[in-house]
């Protein structure tokens, strides 16, 4: 079986390689555009569709023995999806809502295998310390939390703010590495 990898993310494609699994990466453009009032479940199970589409259009040409892999993640607090800052105070906004509390990391993966498809969306509640104004600032001066949803990376300088994890922490880095490795194997148990 070769895996496809329908993703231009970095984190993603690093953790397929933890994993021992190789892959080919073949990215897809598509609108992630939030629909007024539209759930994160929905949001998610909307994308990873229309990610997963694309990809099968894109790969006309594609064999039997590939798999197909797409994913999407969000962070929602209060309910809302928590997007890519677009701006330095919009970056300041979305981490001064998730300072001093819990909220939900969803990742949603799904894998196409001829006509075998499985999809999951794995939660992760995260905590954040009560970071002060001025550690705000500072982060997002350092730009690193911009081109990420909800304003930050995991597994970056933001790792000093996490006060700790209830699930998947590779997942809230953009894959869940479990979940992941346990589909693939019960299509390939050869692996």
């Amino acid at each position: 079986m070769n895996l496809i990898l329908a993703s231009a993310s970095p984190r993603r494609a690093d953790i397929l390689c933890q994993l021992g699994f190789e892959f080919s990466v073949r990215p897809v453009d598509i609108d992630e555009s939030v629909h007024p009032n539209e759930a994160p479940e929905a949001y998610l199970e909307r994308v990873v569709d229309a990610k997963a589409l694309a990809a099968t259009l894109q790969g006309a040409h594609m064999l039997p023995t590939e798999t197909l892999l797409v994913a999407d993640t969000v962070v929602v607090c209060d309910g809302q999806i928590l997007g890519k800052p677009q701006t330095a105070a919009e970056h300041i906004h979305m981490l001064t809502q998730l300072r001093g509390r819990m909220h939900w990391v969803m990742t949603r993966f799904a894998l196409r295998y001829g006509l075998v498809n499985v999809a999951r969306t794995v939660r992760t509640e995260v905590y954040v310390s009560a970071i002060s104004d001025e550690q705000l600032r500072h982060y997002v001066a350092q730009g690193e939390g911009s081109d990420k949803a909800g304003g930050y990376a995991i597994q970056g300088l933001f790792a000093r703010y996490i006060e700790g994890i209830a699930g998947s922490y590779t997942s809230v880095v953009g894959l869940p590495a479990h979940e992941v490795s346990t589909a693939l194997l019960a299509l390939s148990p050869s692996r």
